[in-house]
């Protein structure tokens, strides 16, 4: 083998092992960069709004079950929507939409 030879074969391993290491960092950086994020954490429950609720309650009630839909609110201490606690809207939609 000549000189120029050994020394392409050299350079090809040496590129080898640069290739690799390159490798394994991009590998480290990736674990330990914090951007992955779990995937099995539950997404974030969206927040419902007065006016969602309105919205829900409203259409119940040009259904036919006003009467049901005051009767939830007086559950709930209040003669109209705004009255009602926010921490209560999930509960009052979880009833609400159980009216066919």
């Amino acid at each position: 083998m000549s000189k120029m030879s050994e020394l392409a074969a050299e350079i090809a391993d040496l590129r080898k092992c640069a290739e690799t290491i390159i490798g394994i960092a991009d590998s480290f950086t990736q674990m330990f960069s914090g951007d992955d994020k779990p995937t099995d954490a539950p997404a974030p429950e969206p927040v419902l709004t007065l006016e969602a609720v309105r919205a829900v309650l409203a259409d119940k009630s040009r259904n036919g079950h006003t009467v049901e839909i005051r009767s939830l609110l007086q559950k709930y201490g209040a003669t109209k929507l705004s009255e009602i606690d926010p921490d209560n809207y999930k509960a009052l939609l979880a009833e609400a939409e159980v009216l066919a």
